[in-house]
């Protein structure tokens, strides 16, 4: 079965057919609107225009396709998305997402709150959700694809690939009315021969720092966490690939955050046998020229493959599942109080429906353990079960392998 072909004008191309731009051009400026064929009758689709066409998914419709196909999008109550769609994450048109979040976009100098949110509140009303730093990290990494892994994907991850993608993911997103890709920095792949144009680069992106008017906007550094070190009037911390320009924080800042996320520290130094990496957020304004200082920041943890984990207890599961070549997606945290209720992998081609992969780890605090038995129990009757005090059970067999 072919899950990679579109009817488009009472035609169906495939995905790699040379005609394919022609084809959605000419949908472009049509009323009708194309189908992915991955399932009987169809899904339906759009058509957008980022320097080239791209045909994408219809709002709300990502689990109407084939778990194989590429436009297969398990439902957002399956992760922490649920939480926040319609209240924190709004769709206002196809492909455009508006955010609203809980930190700011700048500072107001004699002010604690920016202008535009009102100190006061006029009525009482339920509050709306907004999120986190950390949710922003998940919400970049899904739309970028990397909490989906596929066969093809091996050896395709790099700080380049990271830099383009999650670029691109904010696209089209807004917080506070401000476009997201103007205020956010993901670090250029670090070359000797091109630092200098690389840096240049990076100046021109975080010029929208300077203060003006008695603002001082902020912007947020998305990049892997290296190190950090002490000075003589607080922390300097470095990000790789910007080996030429440190983030500064206060003492305060840093050792609070050391205690929320030190189990991610410890999974650095965990014996995994894998490598991961740890991935900071990092919301910052100009202290002085081209000197960033960090107001609040937050850390995730990923596996080698940069794919978003939990914590080390996961990591197993995630090796294994790219060694054996499996398709699947991870479902992320956002901001929800607990994981326990999501599965902790989705697999993508045991069947025609996504499979439920769950761990149950002896370091689970009782709740949590109790939490993660209910969510298996309500489950479907296919989805799979890791006691990891003991050997990991096989996996669902794969289906015949579609064509890619």
């Amino acid at each position: 079965m072919d899950l990679h072909r579109f009817a488009i004008d009472g035609r169906v191309i495939g995905a790699d057919d040379v005609q394919l731009q022609d084809a959605l051009a000419r949908a472009y400026q049509s009323p009708s609107r194309p189908r992915c064929l991955c399932v009987p009758g169809g899904v339906e689709m759009y058509v957008a225009l980022h320097r080239q066409y791209v045909i994408k998914r219809m709002p709300d419709t990502g689990d109407r396709h084939h778990p194989g196909c590429p436009s297969f999008e398990p439902e957002a109550g399956q992760s922490g998305l649920g939480e926040l769609v319609g209240q924190a994450v709004i769709e206002v048109e196809p492909g455009r997402v508006e955010l609203r979040v809980d930190f700011p976009w700048e500072r107001m100098t004699g002010r604690s709150v920016a202008r535009g949110e009102p100190a006061e509140v006029a009525e009482v009303a339920q509050p709306r959700r907004r999120m986190s730093l950390r949710a922003l990290m998940h919400l970049l990494f899904e739309r970028a694809g990397f909490n989906r892994w596929s066969p093809a994907m091996e050896g395709k991850r790099n700080q380049g690939v990271l830099h383009k993608y999650l670029m691109e993911a904010a696209e089209n997103v807004l917080v506070k009315g401000a476009a997201l890709g103007e205020r956010l920095y993901v670090p250029e792949p670090f070359s000797e021969q091109r630092k200098a144009d690389a840096a240049q680069r990076r100046r021109a992106k975080l010029a929208i720092l300077r203060p003006h008017d008695g603002r001082w906007p902020l912007a947020v550094v998305l990049g892997e966490f290296k190190a950090c070190d002490h000075t003589a009037v607080g922390r300097r911390i470095w990000i790789r690939h910007m080996p030429d320009a440190p983030l500064l924080a206060s003492n305060r800042l840093w050792e609070r955050k050391e205690r929320v996320f030190g189990p991610l520290f410890e999974a650095r130094d965990a014996d995994t046998g894998v490598g991961v990496h740890l991935i900071m957020a990092a919301l910052i304004r100009a202290r002085r020229e081209q000197t960033y200082e960090v107001e609040s920041l937050s850390l995730m943890l990923t596996s080698e493959h940069w794919i978003p984990v939990e914590g080390v207890h996961e990591l197993p599961l995630i090796q294994a599942l790219v060694a054996q070549q499996r398709r699947f997606v991870k479902p992320l945290r956002y901001d929800a109080r607990s994981v326990s209720g999501f599965a902790n992998a989705l697999l993508l081609d045991a069947s025609h429906a996504a499979v439920p992969l769950h761990l149950l780890s002896p370091f689970m605090s009782p709740v949590e353990r109790t939490a993660k038995e209910q969510a298996i129990a309500a489950g479907c009757a296919a989805s799979w079960v890791w006691r990891t005090e003991d050997s990991m059970p096989p996996l669902p067999a794969p289906l015949t392998p579609v064509k890619q």
